[in-house]
């Protein structure tokens, strides 16, 4: 428990999943948000916000593209998920383009 949530006199610590839950409702439903403005609107450690963005990232509830972070619908995290776990498909998706998978031979 290394993160903080409160002013500097009082900082109460706080697990990583209830971090992420706190940063992941300060991303906007529609539209992007740069991480300097996560940052700031949380108060937590720039290195904080962006290990939590990691670990959101990968349970497939958003997206980043350069500094901007984006919800990703439901229906993107289930076809993200379908491909991360189903090896068979015939395509795959790589930063939001979905692309043949080539044929090994």
């Amino acid at each position: 428990m290394n993160n903080y949530i409160g002013s500097l006199g009082k900082r109460i610590g706080v697990r990583e999943e209830d971090l992420d839950w706190a940063i992941y409702h300060c991303i906007p439903e529609s539209g992007g948000v740069p991480t300097k403005d996560l940052v700031a609107t949380t108060g937590f450690e720039s290195s904080e916000v962006m290990a939590s963005l990691e670990r959101l990232e990968r349970y497939l509830l958003i997206r980043r593209s350069g500094e901007v972070v984006r919800l990703l619908s439901i229906q993107e995290s289930l076809i993200e998920c379908q491909c991360r776990y189903t090896r068979d498909l015939p395509f795959t998706i790589e930063n939001g383009v979905i692309k043949a998978k080539g044929r090994e031979e």
